[in-house]
């Protein structure tokens, strides 16, 4: 009855007669996202009529009722296939401002149209694969890149910018030329990191640094929106680039990863918006050539001195107040450099673990980049290493027992998924710069047998890259413990089924081998 009352305004009333009916049917259908099959048919002319509406000269308090009901009836698919046209989509473009013009955004009453306009085209163009081939047709991404040139720089139309922005997501999201397009010809890189910039209102204090207010106000809902669905469009553009790039783009990585350290070092308006940017951000670093993650951290900034700072690499262990102390402060520097960035993963990392599901959605993408970043990047190493990996002074309790990070990421090694039991033992082997002895000694040989049999290190060993030689020393309680190691070994059985040290019993299969290769 909604439908066949609406439909029947629409098509004989006035503007003012149209609004208010549209306007309660929007009212009543704001939540509906389930539709009865039985009334089909009358949506789908009402979605007619409505367009037929929309090319008329009405108030633009009518176009918005309009477009809101249209934005609600999108929403059903099956009703979608007679009404995607190219004319209709047209008639979208146009009161989105992504016709051809040149018109600027001045007139605000336009506001509230363009942003329902945009609102009605992610919908269409996430449920019709006709509106999809129409979307490359007419060249939208371009359009889309274009409205947001116009706007980049204000802040009260975010709306607008976030809503072009998901569309410009789900259009990358749904084909691959349109990601290539943006990244080459439409210049999305640089286009979409100065969005970020304009969101999280930065100010550069030197080339990939920015100047952050840790006692500043935390972003708004707006802001956080936007930069969300910049970082997610952000994300396809690049997904390919850390397997290829050219070293002319170096810069605009570096550009970009700057942006998203500032990202880390801020907050949303809700701990979980902030969660979700931070989350969107480590998912865009991932991307970034491990390279120009060097801009992570940052020497201290000038006027900053490592005595005013909390300097973690002269903390002594044992004196947790002052270690206490460190954390809390603004400034986390090691060897000199700025940590705070990569604190703020581990952080990130140490609460997905806790959550204790989803990990390989929510998990394995900043294991994974801090993998990367310990292995490229040997101040980031030594600094995760002292957080996860600090001297061993408890030798009493199995390795994964207890709550440190390091109990967390040794579960983890004995995981079901074998994707996370495999990034968590990569994770902790780099942080051991690969070698197997420092592996055994922070996690124990069943913990990592996995790991080790994977990379053919049962019989110890080291891994395939290179780190620099610097030491790690043993506490003197783990000296005195050292010795009572030996009653563990990795054993193996000889050919006659009796059990011996694994490295006898390897002696023995490759004597074996060696004589049955002389046999006929």
């Amino acid at each position: 009855m909604d439908e066949e009352r609406a439909l029947y305004i629409v098509r004989a009333g006035e503007a003012g007669a149209i609004e208010r009916v549209l306007r309660d049917y929007s009212d009543k259908h704001r939540a509906t996202f389930k539709f009865e099959s039985t009334d089909e048919d009358k949506r789908k002319r009402l979605c007619e009529g409505i367009f037929k509406v929309l090319v008329k000269d009405v108030p633009t308090t009518c176009q918005v009722s309009c477009l809101e009901v249209l934005r609600i009836l999108s929403r059903d698919k099956k009703i979608l296939v007679p009404v995607t046209t190219k004319e209709n989509m047209q008639i979208l473009l146009k009161l989105a401002k992504l016709h051809e013009s040149d018109d600027s955004l001045e007139k605000v009453s336009e506001f509230p149209v363009i942003v329902e306009s945009l609102k009605c085209l992610c919908n269409i163009v996430f449920n019709s694969q006709m509106a999809q081939q129409l979307s490359l047709e007419l060249n939208l991404a371009a359009k889309l890149c274009n409205l947001l040139r116009k706007c980049k720089d204000r802040k009260f139309i975010n709306d607008i910018k976030c809503f072009d922005l998901r569309l410009l997501f789900l259009l990358s999201l749904l084909h691959t030329d349109i990601r290539s397009q943006l990244r080459y010809e439409l210049q999305g890189l640089p286009l979409l990191t100065q969005i970020l910039e304009s969101a999280f209102s930065i100010k550069w204090t030197d080339e990939y640094e920015s100047a952050i207010d840790h006692n500043g106000p935390p972003l708004s809902p707006q802001e956080t929106d936007c930069a969300i669905e910049a970082l997610k469009a952000l994300f396809n553009v690049t997904v390919d680039s850390w397997k290829v790039h050219k070293e002319s783009d170096s810069h605009q990585f570096r550009v970009m990863a700057a942006v998203l350290r500032h990202c880390l070092l801020i907050v949303g308006p809700t701990e979980d918006k902030t969660e979700e940017l931070h989350s969107n951000a480590v998912n865009l670093l991932s991307n970034v050539p491990v390279s120009c993650l060097d801009v992570l951290i940052c020497p201290l900034t000038h006027g900053e001195t490592p005595q005013e700072a909390a300097t973690l690499d002269e903390l002594p262990g044992d004196k947790t107040t002052e270690k206490d102390t460190a954390l809390k402060s603004n400034t986390m520097v090691y060897n000199g450099m700025n940590m705070e960035a990569v604190h703020v993963l581990l952080s990130f990392m140490e609460k997905r673990i806790d959550k204790g599901s989803s990990y390989r959605e929510g998990l394995t993408p900043v294991l994974s980049l801090l993998t990367e970043c310990s292995r490229a990047h040997r101040n980031i190493r030594k600094f995760l290493k002292d957080q996860v990996l600090p001297p061993l002074r408890d030798v009493t309790n199995r390795p994964e027992v207890g709550s440190t990070v390091r109990n967390k990421l040794v579960r983890l090694m004995t995981h079901v998924d074998l994707g996370v039991k495999q990034i968590a033992a990569e994770f902790l082997f780099v942080l051991c710069k690969e070698r197997v002895d420092s592996l055994l000694k922070y996690t124990g040989y069943g913990n990592a047998a996995g790991l080790l049999a994977a990379r053919g290190l049962l019989a110890g060993g080291r891994g395939d890259n290179w780190y620099s030689e610097d030491e790690d020393t043993d506490t003197e309680e783990y000296k005195n413990a050292k010795p009572k190691e030996e009653l563990l070994k990795p054993m193996g059985l000889k050919p006659d089924g009796t059990i011996t040290p694994l490295e006898e019993a390897l002696s023995q299969y490759s004597v074996i081998e060696e004589t049955s290769s002389d046999t006929d």
